[in-house]
């Protein structure tokens, strides 16, 4: 697979404790997913992105994910922190699709690779639910093509 572009998308450094490694040393691959959400989750916290309706910038506070692919490509050995790199590939109507790499601190090295979609619900009838215009304008930043207007 070929490496993807750095100017593209965001990277977001997760540690990576001694609970989260193997009897090997080595980082569980259950693991690997729960650095992709906090990194994500980290980006759009920053953004003004709250689980709380209450507090969050956008509307869209009710999210489920569909997909998760991960392929694993070099162990991560110990501790210490890795940076996550991902962007939107794809924006829809009610889904998006974020690609994503795990990567070591300094970049060079590829821990992980994948994808993972999800999709906004309406918290009462938990059906999926279009995306607002303020949720769509920030992640555009995310996106593989600058947005055209």
């Amino acid at each position: 697979m070929q490496e993807l572009p750095v100017e593209a998308g965001h990277t977001q450094p997760v540690q990576v404790h001694f609970d989260d490694l193997d009897f090997l040393g080595m980082v569980h691959n259950s693991r690997h997913a729960l650095f992709v959400e906090r990194a994500i989750t980290a980006y759009w916290q920053e953004q003004g992105w709250s689980t709380d309706p209450d507090r969050s910038r956008y509307r869209d506070t009710h999210l489920v994910v569909r997909e998760f692919l991960v392929t694993y490509e070099e162990p991560i050995r110990g501790t210490g922190d890795v940076g996550v790199w991902f962007r939107i590939s794809r924006l829809g109507r009610t889904s998006v699709t974020y690609e994503f790499q795990v990567r070591s601190a300094d970049g060079r090295c590829v821990h992980a690779r994948g994808h993972r979609v999800q999709v906004r619900i309406d918290p009462e009838t938990l059906k999926p639910l279009a995306f607002s215009d303020e949720l769509r304008e920030t992640a555009h930043g995310l996106m593989r093509e600058p947005a055209r207007r």
